[in-house]
């Protein structure tokens, strides 16, 4: 049996330089770069709770840092960090770099 390589396992996640570097929005609509979300909706508003998850979902899994940096804000990070379902790669990387996303 051979070994096979999965693509779960070498997606390349990002993650920005640190969280004090996050300027988004705390408010209002943001518009996803295409290279984030490719879908026909790409306007999010973050006064919605699910848009909202959804939109940092995306931004945080496909995301570069520059993309993470401009468009994701501090505190609405830590706010729906527990709420955002990740791969376990992504959210060990995050965790990683961040541990204080995983206190509670």
């Amino acid at each position: 049996m051979t070994d096979k390589i999965l693509y779960k396992d070498i997606v390349p996640y990002e993650v920005p330089s640190s969280l004090d570097a996050l300027r988004g929005p705390a408010s209002g609509e943001i518009e996803l770069p295409i290279t984030v979300h490719w879908g026909p909706k790409r306007v999010f508003d973050l006064d919605n709770p699910s848009e909202l998850v959804f939109a940092y979902r995306q931004i945080v899994r496909e995301g570069t840092p520059e993309d993470q940096e401009e468009l994701l804000n501090t505190d609405l990070l830590r706010k729906v960090w527990s709420e955002i379902w990740l791969p376990e790669r992504c959210a060990r990387l995050w965790k990683t770099k961040f541990p204080e996303l995983a206190e509670p």
